[in-house]
């Protein structure tokens, strides 16, 4: 035990909904105790993401006790939400079990895999439970103290990931926590142990076992925690994207692919600056650049097959997805906005007519454009072409029907240079002609075909 004057954790470092759990806990007789990554983040001079409880109480006693807040959830090992406002405090009744031990609350598959968990013991059981010895740190609300039942607090200190227990059989017990140990050692910059890293050769295809949803959410956690960079080096390094990602994995070393690798390399970088600079970023933008390499090969196959390119690039969508199913398969909502951005970028290459208008209109323009300045910034597509973007994108209405005529005369094989467009100005609507209106008519001018009046004359392209 640290007494509370040994380290360097105070009450003020912690949310108000936490404290207000752990008080509450405390005077209705249970132990309370803050627990895992944020008192480790609080030792390191980190901010927590969260903060976790775990208490001997059960379920239904906390759910009790903080009434409308709370709310069970969990399949596995049933938990307990509390919420105050927009945050939400998890509480975990003491783990039991340890060892391998099963009774009736228990269950687990051939291979050792644990599916059901309900198991309940007592604080040492809890701290045994722990993956990591940096996890398994606890701060007791009612003197202060931090308890560590193994090494963690010396591993902190020299920056070390540590497994409790046996590694083997606790990646059996649960493959994800190869993955776990992974993200930790990247985001905490730690060594993971060489007893952790052994195993992993021989232990990683049972990953194969997890549900692909949960495999999903695994990685998210991985590639966006502000180090996506080093947790992919880490990935590769252990085996372990070959797994997730075996169909990426396989072309990654071939030289014909290198700018394939450098577009994710770009993806992962810029990536991780967004997560430092409080931006938002999106799960199908960062996916769709992790199986683009795949995408493109298939791609370019069914396109020596006689497949012509939009009919190529549409099926190898569909079967890179297909393929996914099993492993780290992408929900709907993100699958349908990746096959956007990928099949957006034929449409950058026609720039006649009222085209560049429409595929500026489009919802999904932003991210595929940034998804054609990565293919750029890779050598994959010339650098003149997202110039050509971005000046279509500042200019007004004269300038943008300038760089539409200098593309028709490129594609007709004269080469004007991009010379000084108009001064860039907020596009303002073109006035419309009244007309009188006829008996029986609306206010609504129009021409007697149908046809506004805003187009200049020009007509849409079909698509």
């Amino acid at each position: 035990m640290t007494a509370r004057d040994a380290h360097n954790v105070s009450r003020h470092q912690i949310s108000e909904g936490a404290l207000q759990v752990l008080n509450g806990l405390h005077r209705a007789g249970f132990q309370a105790y803050l627990v895992g990554g944020s008192v480790r983040d609080l030792l390191l001079g980190r901010e927590p993401k969260d903060f976790d409880v775990a208490t001997d109480a059960h379920p239904e006693q906390v759910r009790k006790l903080f009434r409308r807040n709370a709310r069970l959830i969990g399949r596995r090992f049933i938990l307990v939400h509390v919420q105050f406002g927009h945050e939400i405090i998890e509480v975990a009744t003491f783990r039991g079990g340890a060892g391998g031990q099963e009774n009736e609350t228990s269950e687990r598959s051939e291979t050792g895999r644990i599916l059901a968990d309900n198991v309940y013991g007592s604080l040492e059981e809890d701290a045994r439970r722990r993956d990591f010895t940096a996890n398994a740190l606890y701060y007791n609300i009612a003197d202060r103290s931090i308890l560590d039942f193994s090494t963690g607090i010396e591993d902190l200190r020299s920056g070390r990931l540590r497994i409790i227990g046996d590694p083997e059989q606790r990646y059996s017990e649960d493959p994800v926590r190869m993955l776990r140990a992974v993200r930790f050692a990247a985001k905490l910059g730690f060594t993971l142990d060489a007893a952790a890293q052994a195993p992993i050769a021989a232990c990683r295809e049972r990953l194969r076992e997890v549900p692909s949803a949960r495999l999903f959410e695994e990685t998210l956690k991985l590639f966006l925690n502000g180090n996506a960079q080093t947790s992919f080096e880490h990935l590769r390094q252990h085996g372990l994207f070959a797994v997730l990602f075996p169909q990426v994995d396989a072309l990654l070393d071939h030289a014909e692919y290198a700018a394939a690798r450098t577009l994710l390399q770009s993806a992962l970088e810029g990536t991780d600056a967004r997560v430092r600079d409080g931006k938002s970023v999106t799960p199908a933008f960062l996916f769709a650049a992790l199986l683009w390499p795949a995408l493109k090969q298939h791609s370019q196959r069914l396109e020596q097959q006689g497949k012509p390119a939009t009919v190529a690039l549409q099926q190898a969508a569909s079967d890179v997805l297909q393929d996914c199913t099993g492993r780290v398969s992408v929900p709907r909502r993100f699958a349908l906005t990746m096959r956007e951005i990928w099949e957006l970028q034929a449409r950058f290459l026609r720039r006649g007519g009222r085209r560049p208008h429409a595929l500026f209109a489009h919802p999904r323009f932003r991210a595929a454009f940034d998804f054609l300045s990565l293919r750029s910034q890779s050598g994959e597509i010339p650098a003149t072409l997202v110039e050509w973007w971005e000046r279509f994108q500042a200019a007004d209405h004269d300038g943008r029907r300038t760089l539409i005529e200098q593309a028709r005369l490129e594609e007709t094989g004269q080469e004007p240079a991009l010379g000084p467009l108009p001064t860039t100005s907020r596009l303002r609507p073109r006035r419309r002609r009244r007309r009188p209106n006829r008996p029986g008519q609306g206010s609504v001018a129009s021409h007697p075909d149908g046809t506004d009046d805003g187009h200049d004359g020009e007509q849409a392209d079909s698509d």
